[in-house]
């Protein structure tokens, strides 16, 4: 099951239900972008509006879905570039947990 957070089934369940029914098996499955191809446009999307707590969830998301360490490294390189440094360079921190939390 994909959920973002584990407090949306409990405290909102017709969310929760959308996002798993509507944004996970529906628009995440369409044909004209890979998986790979949707992660890479969603963390920069989410890095761009500073949501780490979905920034977590993408970057997961990103690794289950073909993207490399170093794939991931280069795209928050390319985005401090539109993004503003400290945002980019706490994603990097924030890939590393993820990757270090991985790696265990």
């Amino acid at each position: 099951m994909f959920s973002p957070s584990h407090a949306l089934p409990r405290l909102a369940p017709k969310l929760d239900q959308l996002t798993r029914e509507v944004l996970f098996g529906d628009v995440w499955q369409r044909g004209a972008l890979s998986p790979r191809e949707r992660s890479l446009i969603t963390i920069a999307a989410v890095l761009g509006q500073s949501r780490p707590h979905a920034l977590d969830f993408h970057l997961r998301r990103g690794l289950d879905n073909g993207l490399s360490a170093e794939a991931l490294a280069e795209l928050l390189t390319h985005l401090a570039f539109y993004v503003g440094w400290p945002s980019a360079t706490v994603a990097l921190e924030q890939l590393d947990a993820v990757l270090a939390d991985q790696a265990k």
